[in-house]
């Protein structure tokens, strides 16, 4: 080594003696704790999609509505239900989840192809009957909810309607979901409206692990209504044409599995903290009767405290804005895919004209009806979650003969247990639907 290197290195050495000794690293999380933290948050929603998005789009207007007047005339005795309604739903959004990976195609659409259009076209319609009230319902709770917050329903639905079409026509598939997963942050409202109205959690636990059934007509029409509520077919069917949209491939059937279950049971843990609520601040002071969410919301005041009210008007808004926007969609998917036509969120007129038509025309409608002044409220759409009731045995028998196609799930098809058990549920559900059905016709006959 010259003498010019040895001199640059050993002047190198004293300066690093002379410098003070460096003091320890924070460790990354306390340096980086927010980012981290949002960095675990994204990681997650990451994972989480359709089937977040369709299990709480289940949680609509008309839902609340039906989970306000459980709570109220039962308390807290159909909680017990919705611990098997959750294992339903996981088990038949799991099986519309992963047909859609592996067919890449919507319910609708597999339905025309392996039974013919006649077929379709009931499945169509089954959707159409059951949504188009509860799409208008949708724009009525958005401006219920807005001037429960104080804002004019004609400034508020104009504007959800606008904002609405533009995510569904402007935007794209990715931006829209984005949209959607943040509208169901909104639902962490019911929780603390149920924490405020101050429920007997032990009578909570307990009715929840021992049914308690009551012998009535209308015991069994809110049964049928929260069955219906809680599993509707417009979610299977947008839950299928979304994951085939999104493009999932069947090395990612995982993650769609976790995205169900988690969706299926943070949607009716919030169903049942709307239970909670309307039992702890109605039921419990002898109010039994509630016509809408609106009147829920109205009704928590008094013995919850004006925040658990408020609360619950910011998760009405929240449930109606993410509802708007999905079941028009969904009635898009099925009718494009009824009838083979292009479909698609983002699309533009020239590229798939029926199906934006269809969005159009749904939400202009939906929110001219919604501003028409004093218009009654909204009580008949328990009578609506019935009607979703009795319509689900259909969309579930197409969806679990379909996903048990040797020819085309392949591997993939439902196996023998799985098979069992959802057959089980649809037949659970196709007699509570005759049920219905009676105890319909005898209220009308007067018996």
């Amino acid at each position: 080594m010259s003498d010019a290197k040895k001199a640059q290195t050993n002047a190198a050495e004293a300066s690093e003696a002379k410098r003070p000794p460096e003091r320890p690293m924070r460790p990354a999380r306390h340096r980086f704790g927010k980012r981290a933290w949002f960095a675990s948050v994204a990681g997650v929603l990451a994972f989480l999609g359709p089937g977040l998005i369709s299990a709480n789009a289940g949680n609509e207007a008309g839902s609340i509505a039906t989970y306000a007047s459980v709570g109220a005339r039962y308390g807290y005795d159909l909680l017990w239900l919705m611990v098997l309604i959750t294992v339903a739903l996981i088990l038949v959004q799991e099986m519309a989840a992963r047909t859609g990976v592996v067919s890449g195609k919507g319910l609708a659409e597999l339905i025309r192809e392996h039974y013919g259009v006649r077929w379709s076209a009931l499945a169509m319609l089954t959707v159409l009957l059951a949504n188009l009230a509860i799409t208008i319902s949708e724009f009525l709770g958005i401006g219920v909810a807005s001037e429960l917050l104080g804002v004019p329903r004609y400034v508020a639905v104009p504007l959800a309607a606008a904002l609405i079409w533009l995510i569904l026509v402007r935007g794209s598939y990715r931006i829209a979901e984005r949209i959607f997963i943040a509208f169901t942050v909104i639902f962490f409202a019911y929780p603390v409206a149920a924490i405020l109205a101050h429920p007997h959690w032990g009578a909570i636990v307990h009715r929840t692990v021992l049914p308690h059934v009551h012998f009535t007509s209308q015991y069994v029409l809110l049964v049928g209504a929260l069955v219906g509520a809680t599993i509707t077919p417009f979610m299977q069917l947008y839950l299928q044409s979304a994951v085939s949209e999104r493009g999932v491939p069947p090395d990612e059937l995982r993650r769609e599995r976790f995205d169900v279950a988690t969706g299926a049971i943070f949607a009716n843990l919030i169903a049942a903290f709307a239970i909670i609520a309307t039992a702890a601040a109605l039921h419990e002071h002898g109010v039994t009767k509630v016509g809408s969410a609106a009147d829920a919301a109205k009704a928590l005041q008094p013995f919850a405290g004006r925040f658990a009210k408020e609360l619950f008007a910011v998760g009405l808004l929240g449930s109606s804005l993410l509802a708007a926007a999905i079941l028009p969609v969904t009635i898009a998917y099925v009718l494009t895919e009824s009838f083979g036509m292009e479909k698609g969120i983002g699309h533009r007129f020239r590229e798939a004209p029926a199906f934006v038509a269809t969005i159009t025309i749904l939400i202009s409608v939906s929110a001219a009806v919604a501003l028409i002044p004093n218009l009654p409220v909204i009580s008949f759409l328990v009578g609506i979650q019935d009607l979703n009731g009795v319509l689900l045995p259909i969309t579930l028998f197409f969806l679990w003969r379909i996903s048990s196609s040797r020819e085309l799930m392949g591997r993939w098809r439902n196996g023998r247990l799985f098979s069992a058990l959802t057959a089980l549920i649809i037949v659970a559900v196709s007699a509570l639907s005759l049920l219905l059905i009676v105890v319909a016709v005898g209220r009308v006959f007067g018996r």
